[in-house]
């Protein structure tokens, strides 16, 4: 079976730091990925032909990241049947323009969508959807999950120590 592989694709380079917490999921569940800057609004033709590229690149999952209008996730959704994970990025009006735009998406087109900037909510979505037909994946995303538990044990231990007398 083919390793699963998600595609990124950003609106533009000033939502690069968005990102952050998403690009370390991606390590660490060791996922393939590939990057795009590409703009709903100045270069639909780009757009467009990277969409009807993505079986032969093996992309399974698309990740559209936008602020302010926010069209790219659901441009890219017309185009392909590919789940699409809309992520809305803080650019305007505290991202809520993007969040509208993104769950706003017409009857028979659908885009899933995470919370303003929540790129790791993005990635986790993805790898749960290529877990599907992934095993390994559907391991690595249960220990993420237990990593987590404890962690937050640990933060209440921490307190109850410092705080409980």
């Amino acid at each position: 079976m083919a390793e699963p592989k998600i595609s990124i694709i950003l609106g533009s380079d000033s939502d690069l730091p968005v990102l952050d917490k998403g690009f370390k999921i991606l390590e660490k569940l060791g996922l393939a990925f590939e990057l795009r800057i590409l703009s709903a609004h100045r270069t639909p033709e780009a757009v467009t032909e990277y969409v009807a590229s993505l079986d032969q690149k093996g992309i399974d999952v698309i990740i559209a990241g936008a602020g302010k209008a926010a069209h790219l996730p659901g441009v890219i959704a017309a185009q392909t049947i590919k789940p699409v994970i809309g992520l809305p990025i803080r650019a305007s009006l505290d991202g809520v323009d993007a969040l509208y735009s993104i769950v706003q998406m017409p009857g028979g087109i659908p885009v899933a969508t995470v919370g303003i900037n929540a790129s790791d909510n993005a990635v986790l979505l993805a790898a749960e959807m290529l877990a599907l037909k992934h095993p390994e994946l559907d391991v690595k995303l249960k220990e993420h999950r237990v990593e987590m538990r404890e962690a937050v044990l640990e933060k209440d231990r921490q307190v109850l120590e410092k705080y409980i007398r």
